[in-house]
Parts: C-alpha cells; structure tokens; sequence
C-alpha cells in the first residue's frame, strides 16, 4: 500500500516540509492555559458566543493574551510566532536590491516593484518570468519565499535566503538542491508538487489550515485562523476554555480539570525528579499518557496527515501516520539519515523510555531550551557524576566536554539547518567498523578512522555497556535478508524492554519474510497496547491469504485507534469482505470509509488516487480504478506506480496493446525509469516480441541494479533464450550487491547443475538451507546435490 509520505521520492519530505524551517528542531509545546486558575470574569463573550459550545471555535492568541499575558509574551518570541508571515518590509529578511543568483543556466533576479518584493526566475513552462513573493517562511537559520499561483496553488521557492550572520557564511542567497538540476516538470522544482505549501508546509507553521482542495477543478481554497502558529495549533480550538473562563452559559458542564480544551497537557503536573545514588535522576510518577509528546510530534515528526479535525489532531495516529525507523529514514542503528523531525528519535531514547517529555527539556511558549550547555543536562545527571573528564574524557570547556556533542550528534539540512538527533546515545564507534553507521566521535575527529575511536572508547571503558538502543544488528541483518534475520527480528519484535517504535519496525521489517513463524507473531502482536505495532502487525497480516486477513483483522475494525481500524479494513477490502458477518459488515463500511476519506484528504496527490485505484480495483470497482490511476498520472505524469497499475489493470482486459501504449507514452517522459522498462518488457514477452523484449529488460537491470526482481527476470529470459552463460554471469553479479536474495541464489544454483557445476551449486543450497532452514524443497535440493557428489 501507498502511503502519501513522499518517501518513495529522492529529496522529498514526508511530514510536511513546515517543521524543517523551524530553527534547532525544538520540540514543542504550549502549554499555558492551565497554569492559571483564577482568571478575570471581566472578560465577556460575544452574545452569540454565550452558550455551551458543543464544536468549539478557534479565538486567536490576542483573546489568549487577555489571561495569559506572559505566555504570550513568552510566545511572541518564539519561532512559531513568526513561522509565516506576509510579506513585508517588516518581515522580509533576504535582499532584493537587484540581487542575481545563479545556477543551472538559470539567474534569477530578486528586486522590489510598487512596494513589492519580486524575483524573475524560471517558472512552471521553464520560462523566465515575474512572480510577487506572497509570504515569508520562517526566520532561522534560513527564510524560504513563498509564491501564489492560480488556482489557490502556493509554491516554496527553492531559492533560501541565509539567514546567519556574514562572519558564519550567511546574508546570502543559495539553493536549496545544489547537486540536482531541477528542471520545470520535475515535482521538486519550486513549480512542481513536491514543493507545493498547501500539502507540504501549511498544517505546520499556521493554526487551523483547511486545505479545501477541490478535486475536479484541481484548486486550493485553502484558509486559516491564524496564518503562524498560535497557542491554538497545541492547545486546539479556545472557545470553550473562554466560556469556562468566563463564566458563561453552560460553563458548569466543562470537565474542571480539561477546562475546556478536548486536550488537557497534564503528564508534568505535580511531577518532580529525584536524584539517586547513581547520579540519575527518576520521575517521581510514571508517565501514563503521551498527550503532549504526540501534539508535537504532529508537526516535528516524519509523517503522513490523513485529518484536520480539532479533536482528531490531538489523537495523533487519529490523523497522522508518524513513519517507523524505515531505510532510508534512519540507519540501521536509528540514528537519523533523513530529515525526520526528532519525534521517532526521541521515542527510541532512553528519557522517552523514562518518561520524559519535551517540556521537560524546551520551555513550552518560547520553544527554547530551558538552560544553557550542559547544565541543561544536569537537571537530571550529577555534573559531579558526568561533566567532568573522568566520564567524557575531553579537557573541560571543550567541545568534546559538551554534553550534546557526544550523544546529540548534529546533522545538516537545507544546507544549513543543524540539527540534533534526539535519540541521545551512547556513541558507538564500534558499530561504525561493523555496520558503517556514524558515529560522534569521528564527527569531530574528521582525521581519524572509525576504528581509531572504537580502540579509544574500549581504552576508556573495558568494559562498555552497549546503551539503550541495542536493534543495530537485526535490522542491518533484516536490511541484507542474511542468515539469522527472521530470529533477529522476531527477538527484538518481542522484547518487552525495547521502544515500542522500535518494536513496531522490527515487525514491519518481518513483511520480508513471510513464513508460519513471522505470520504467529504478527498475530499475536494485534494484541500489543501500542498503535504503531499494532498498525505494523497489520502490514504483515496484509499480505497473507484471504482467509487468515478476514479471521485475524476483523476484530481491528473496531480498534481504538483509527489508523489501526482503516488499515485493518483497507486488508479486508475484496476478496476477504465476502465472508464477513452482518456486524462485522457494518464495522467494515465504516473502517473502510474511514480509508478512502484519508486518501481523499490528500486527494491533490498521486499517491492518494493510487491507493485509491488499488482498493476500486480490489472490490471490482473497475471503471473507478481506471479514473483514479488516471487522475495520479494527471496530478503527476512522473509518479510511475500508478502508470504500471493502469497497464496492469488494462492487460487484466486482455488488452495487452493498450497496455504497452500506456507504458510507452510514459516512458517518453520517464526514460530512466527501470520499473517502466521492466513491465515494458513483461509485457512484450505476454505478445511474444521477444527480442524487443530484452532489449527492455536489459535496460530495466541497468537503470535499476538495486531491485533484484529486474535482474532475477533478466537473467531468466537470457536463459530461455540460449545465453545460458550469460545468464549465470549476470547472476553472479547481482549476487555481489544481493548476497542473500533467495530467488537468485535458487535460479543460480539451477542453473550451476544444469551445467554440471555441482561444486557451486552446493554452495547456494547450503546458503539456501541456512537462510531458511524450514523450506523442504531447499532441503530435497541440498541432498540431492549431496548424494550427486559422493
């Protein structure tokens, strides 16, 4: 199944690309209104707003000001203040004096006109022309510009203004992509909808954004209470709590302790930290809900938006899909790779394991640290203990004394936004020799090998405790389908003690092993008091027959959670519904609308309409599947996926022709595509045009040398056609960057027998039988081969 995250995209980013231009990545919380208790009565609500409330309205900071000054005072120097802005001579900071700036054969040209800010750049058709900066993008370290286009469409340029003093490289202006040449039609061009604000930005850095895109005409109405962040977006709509606060009518019936607000940020209330003897501190209470850690993370984490309700919104996995420790996200030891917005780091953190939360460390309002340095660090771990050189065994003062240096590593973003990965590890240069993940102590020490620093840590500490996160080896095992991977994975998926994140990728990584063993697991794991597991358990269920996904998945259609409840029915959808009793029926049709309204949320990306086409198509709804595939390509001719559905769904017609004619007209424009190639070619051996077809097969192998399916399919037909040898040599080579795919390895070891190279042969079926100990035919392989030798 899709999912509208724009992973599948190089450069693109999932979560909205609003959280990245906020400065130091701080996660947030505004968390003000209940701190006060005896409020003005003075304040009067309108006459229309008197009654009870039953869907509150949103009222703006400045009614909020009226009783809760210092937060918003607090506030007002926040980035979030200032998150976006109109465009004024107040609020533009880059220069646009005339200024050039240039790349690709483009210069763009940044001037001011009728009081106006401007740039003269390529636009939509690749032309040079004249657009009117409509609003500014954050403050630091970069602004970004935004652009109003017709129909409602507003674009980020990818041209950043540097926001940082001279003497640090900054006052100037850079581009955003510097090693892509980003032409007009390619969705990351600052045309394309890949930079487009009312998906990507908007929901981050303003209050109460309704998109209102209206599929048909392909618009945006899109609007806002509040064009920054206001205390609304954490604390969600206030006209109750005014009415609560005044007095008025029906006043009575608002629960005392929420105050009016559908979320109340209570996990810190009465909540103090006890030094040990250890130099550690401990919460006094176990933290029992994660209401305010999961309204950040609606902005500061990887995810996929799927609601804009109020309430829905402060139930994260009601309105977000937050992303799992996936490849290409994060390193196999969860460090970040991508820019993934410190939520899903922070939860696989030891402080999030021991309660935690982000106002722990960041004042709520200002969106700052509490304290400076290490003293920061110090609230809850003894200097006496741990700043001093005995433990981080750097001269004092230094960089390497410094607390974040070592277990806050920094990566860059945008060019020039560091940012701390919230994990805060142990470094392990150790797993930088083994696995190739980075390590803090070589950030530093650029001149030195990762070994060095293993040798340096093991000096210090003979005896090393690996730290809080210990997966590194299942998921690098996982990640290559080595010997031990299931078992690996399935450990870790069981542990207890691990972070229930880090449980749920486990799990999710287990999809790549099907087998009775990983399918038990995933079934009792429907059981686990955790979304994201749960959620994940139902990916893996996903692929199993009809039969099991109808009996193990039912019962999630009435999960709590509605991210549970719509990928469960999403699973159920065509064959398995069939069978579903009368109430199960019901619970079905309203889990499973639940599904087609979150794709129809991001109904302005190809992605949606995919997920769309593929469910029409499940249930037989095949003219629907058709104009849903059609509308991806529409939205964006370059998202292949749907291009191969809509061939495969045409080829399910017996018209294989109009089929290759939709695979052809695509690759007019995506002629690097290997994934088109390779159905190209599926479908020309389907018309028996078979030298046309490895010519497309070919070429799908060399576009794409990191799909082994592309090479697996080559190799065969080379076979079938009499390049035999050929065909062993390219196997040989897939296997160089696929050492453990079980197709290859079993096609290779064929084909080594029908050459009478046993001694090879025996080889891959012994990697075979260890790879998957349980399958019988690889283990009639192995003796058959065993007793041909003797």
């Amino acid at each position: 199944m899709l999912e509208s995250n724009l992973s599948h995209r190089p450069f693109a980013k999932w979560c909205g690309r609003a959280a990245k231009f906020l400065s130091l990545i701080l996660l947030f919380l505004i968390v003000g209104f209940w701190f006060a208790t005896d409020l003005p009565l003075a304040l009067e609500l309108p006459a229309n707003e008197a009654n009870l409330i039953a869907h509150p309205n949103f009222v703006g900071s400045d009614r909020c000001a009226q009783c809760h000054a210092t937060e918003h005072k607090n506030w007002l120097s926040s980035q979030h203040a200032v998150a976006m802005q109109e465009a004024t001579e107040k609020t533009v900071l880059g220069r646009f004096d005339g200024v050039t700036f240039s790349k690709d054969d483009v210069t763009s040209t940044f001037y001011r006109k009728d009081g106006k800010f401007w740039v003269r750049t390529d636009g939509p058709d690749g032309a040079l022309a004249d657009f009117e900066i409509k609003y500014t993008f954050g403050v630091w370290p970069l602004q970004q510009y935004l652009i109003e286009f017709p129909g409602g469409h507003i674009q980020a340029l990818g041209i950043a203004w540097d926001a940082r003093a001279e003497d640090d490289g900054g006052q100037r202006w850079y581009d955003l992509y510097p090693d892509h040449k980003l032409k007009a039609g390619d969705p990351q061009h600052w045309t394309g909808i890949d930079q487009n604000w009312n998906y990507q930005c908007a929901w981050c850095h303003s209050t109460n954004i309704k998109k209102n895109y209206d599929q048909v005409r392909g618009s945006f109405s899109t609007t806002w209470s509040e064009i920054s962040v206001g205390c609304e977006a954490c604390h969600g709509p206030g006209s109750n709590h005014v009415a609560w606060a005044t007095k008025s009518s029906g006043w009575e019936k608002f629960d005392q302790h929420a105050k009016g607000f559908a979320q109340n940020f209570d996990e810190r209330e009465g909540v103090t930290w006890r030094m040990d003897a250890t130099g550690q501190a401990y919460r006094s209470m176990p933290r029992s809900s994660a209401k305010e850690i999961h309204v950040c993370a609606g902005c500061h984490s990887r995810r996929q938006q799927f609601s804009d309700d109020p309430e829905s919104v402060g139930r994260l996995f009601d309105a977000f899909r937050p992303s799992l420790l996936e490849d290409g996200l994060y390193h196999v030891d969860g460090q970040q790779r991508d820019e993934v917005y410190n939520y899903g780091s922070f939860l696989e953190s030891r402080m999030h394991s021991a309660g935690v939360t982000c106002s722990d460390c960041h004042d709520p309002h200002t969106a700052k640290l509490r304290q400076t340095g290490n003293s920061l660090c110090g609230q809850c771990h003894a200097p006496e203990r741990f700043d001093v050189s005995s433990h981080h065994h750097h001269a004092p003062n230094s960089k390497g004394a410094e607390c974040a240096a070592c277990h806050m590593p920094i990566s860059t973003y945008m060019g020039i936004d560091g940012r701390r990965d919230h994990s805060i590890r142990i470094p392990r240069p150790d797993q930088s020799v083994l696995l190739g993940t980075p390590n803090a102590c070589n950030q530093c020490h650029t001149d030195k090998s990762a070994k060095w620093a293993a040798d340096a840590v093991k000096a210090w500490y003979p005896s090393p405790k690996p730290g809080f996160q210990d997966f590194a080896q299942a998921f690098d095992r996982g990640g290559w389908g080595a010997p031990g991977a299931q078992l690996g994975l399935i450990g870790i998926a069981k542990a207890s003690t691990e972070a229930p994140i880090v449980r749920a990728s486990a799990i999710s990584r287990l999809g790549r092993f099907p087998s009775s063993q990983v399918l038990d697991f995933a079934a009792s794991a429907l059981k686990i008091n955790d979304p994201q597991i749960r959620a994940a358990a139902v990916s893996v269920i996903a692929a199993a027959d009809p039969e099991t996904r109808r009996s193990l998945l039912t019962p999630l259609l009435r999960d709590e959670t509605r991210l549970v409840r719509m990928d469960a029915a999403r699973a159920i959808a065509g064959e398995p519904e069939q069978n579903l009793s009368p109430d199960d029926r019901a619970s079905f049709e309203k889990a499973l609308a639940e599904y087609v309204d979150a794709q129809l949320f991001n109904a302005e990306r190809p992605e949606s309409q995919t997920n769309l086409g593929a469910l029409y198509r499940d249930r037989g709804k095949l003219s629907d599947a058709r104009a849903a595939f059609a509308r991806a390509i529409d939205i964006d001719p370059t998202f292949v996926p749907a291009v191969i559905s809509l061939a495969d769904l045409k080829r399910g017609h017996d018209d294989e022709s109009g089929a290759e004619a939709v695979l052809r007209k695509s690759l007019e424009r995506n002629s690097q595509s290997g994934g088109l190639w390779h159905a190209l070619g599926l479908s020309l051996i389907r018309q028996k045009r078979l030298p046309e077809a490895m010519v497309a097969l070919a070429k799908a192998a060399e576009l794409a040398p990191e799909d082994p399916r592309f090479i697996y399919v080559y190799s065969v037909a080379l076979h079938d056609t009499g390049k035999r040898q050929e065909a062993v040599e390219a196997l040989k080579s897939a296997l160089t960057r696929h050492p453990y795919n079980r197709d290859i390895l079993w096609v290779l070891a064929t084909y080594e027998i029908e050459a009478g190279d046993y001694t090879s042969a025996l080889g891959r079926a012994e990697l075979l039988n260890e790879l998957e100990p349980d399958r019988s035919d690889v283990t009639r392989l192995l003796g058959e081969l065993k007793q041909q030798m003797r």
